[in-house]
């Protein structure tokens, strides 16, 4: 299962910036609303329980230990005013509530307050002789209930319960319109905090970001081959120590690759310069060695031996002269091609009858295939490969021509065993001839290192593989329109 992608930094930063700033409006918020709130109604009950208080002292003395409805009423109106409406009730001494409660509301806006509107643990508290107030919600809107019981105090300063309880219902709808729109204003506000917070934070990861960008643009363009990269260094926090670290590290990179390069072009030089110098000793040292080798069999044998031995060594040593004359053209970049336009199969037909090799190599090559090639270098690259297969491999070997409108394609196989695993990626390394599964070569090392660079010269291919029932498969994939004379190897 692949790995969920995680959002870049610029949107992790932005979302820190937004929740960071969410959790603390919602805080800052949510704190000054239970604040107000709490403070708001706190005041509108003090000042009601005040109020209320204040307007029951009109009442005393009371007029009747067993006031009817009209003293009732009396006592309800004593205790209302434009904003609340009140109740008296009388509890008898052998009934319950007698006679009927005595109720006022002044008019307008203001519910009459029906027993039913009482929390039955309201009534219980006054009940109990003291004064007492709750908030309740009636017809959907808040309303705060006072209740208080009347007593009657005696000659000897001594309080009775009168049986008379008095309620009072004062709406709250003004003190919860000011709370609502003062929670409307908290969220406003915190709306705004958050959207400056996200403007902060744009600007923050913008700043954070650009030094990161320009970062991985130059280590982009570093690891492209452009060593003169660098970065221009702002200010001296982090960014700036990691701006001056990428610099530096750059710059020794850019040395040091100056110093490998240098030392490559002198290698190559040096290849180049003594191979050069070895022709001309080589040229007299063969001449020497074909007189030998003709004498060779008229001398004795330890002397003939000699003889064909020197002669054999010195054909190597003009082969591996001549295979690093040509390596270095291709290091050197002055390699080119010779185009022309060649029957491929007439080709392949002329290396293997120049080799002498037309009877030991099985061939499929479909006629009138034609392509604009270097002859030679197609020459070099399938005498390297059947040669190849001749030596390491096992018979039969064939070669396979095929071809599309776009490309031509040369497959050369032989049937032995076929390459181990860790030899393959190496088949086409300069001077590799070590492997398990062939005997030691007796070449240079380089016949198919210098076949991949003219395949690439052509604009081609040239890969190997394990065929499915065994052995090596060569196969060589080149244009059949000219390539670009100016384009180099790919």
């Amino acid at each position: 299962m692949a790995p969920r992608p995680r959002p870049g930094l610029r949107a992790r930063l932005l979302s820190a910036f937004a929740l960071l700033c969410v959790l603390t409006a919602t805080a800052v918020a949510g704190g000054m609303y239970v604040q107000a709130r709490i403070d708001i109604l706190q005041r509108a009950q003090d000042a009601a329980v005040e109020s209320m208080r204040s307007r029951l002292q009109a009442v005393f003395p009371l007029r009747s230990p067993a006031p009817g409805p009209d003293e009732l009423d009396a006592i309800a109106r004593v205790v209302t005013d434009q904003y609340s409406s009140a109740v008296a009730i009388y509890h008898g001494a052998h009934s319950p509530v007698m006679p009927a409660p005595g109720r006022w509301r002044p008019g307008g806006n203001v519910p009459v307050l029906e027993p039913g509107m009482i929390p039955a643990e309201l009534r219980r508290a006054v009940a109990a002789g003291d004064i007492a107030w709750q908030r309740v919600v009636w017809r959907g809107e808040p309303h705060l209930i006072i209740g208080t019981p009347l007593l009657i105090v005696e000659r000897d300063r001594t309080t009775r319960m009168s049986g008379i309880e008095v309620y009072t219902a004062r709406s709250l709808l003004a003190e919860q319109l000011s709370i609502d729109r003062l929670a409307t204003s908290a969220w406003l506000i915190g709306g705004a905090a958050l959207a400056f917070a996200v403007v902060l934070a744009l600007l923050a990861t913008r700043g954070v970001l650009r030094p990161v960008r320009e970062l991985g643009r130059a280590a982009r363009l570093l690891g492209e081959g452009e060593l003169r990269t660098r970065i221009a260094v702002r200010g001296s926090d982090e960014l700036a120590d990691v701006a001056h670290t990428f610099n530096n590290t750059a710059a020794e990179l850019e040395r040091h690759v100056a110093q490998l390069r240098e030392m490559e072009a002198d290698a190559r030089r040096f290849v180049a310069d003594v191979s050069h110098e070895l022709r001309t000793p080589l040229a007299a040292l063969t001449a020497v060695a074909d007189v030998l080798d003709e004498e060779a069999a008229r001398l004795p044998e330890p002397a003939g031996r000699a003889a064909r031995l020197v002669s054999q060594e010195t054909l190597n040593l003009t082969a591996l002269v001549n295979d690093l004359i040509e390596i270095s053209r291709f290091d050197s970049g002055v390699a080119a091609l010779a185009l022309n336009d060649v029957d491929v199969a007439e080709l392949v037909r002329a290396t293997l009858r120049v080799r002498g090799w037309s009877e030991l190599v099985d061939t499929e090559l479909p006629p009138a295939v034609t392509a604009r090639l270097d002859p030679r270098r197609v020459d070099v690259i399938l005498a390297n490969l059947v040669g190849n297969a001749l030596r390491h491999g096992e018979p039969p070997v064939s070669v396979r021509l095929s071809a599309d409108p776009h490309w031509i394609a040369l497959e050369v196989r032989d049937h032995g065993p076929g390459l181990d695993g860790a030899v393959l990626p190496h088949v086409f390394d300069r001077f590799y001839k070590a492997s398990a599964a062939r005997a030691r070569s007796e070449g240079s090392g380089l016949g198919l290192a210098i076949a991949r660079e003219n395949a690439r010269l052509h604009r081609g291919g040239l890969t190997v593989t394990n065929a499915p029932d065994g052995g090596a498969l060569f196969t060589l994939r080149l244009p059949r329109p000219a390539p670009d004379p100016d384009g180099g190897p790919e």
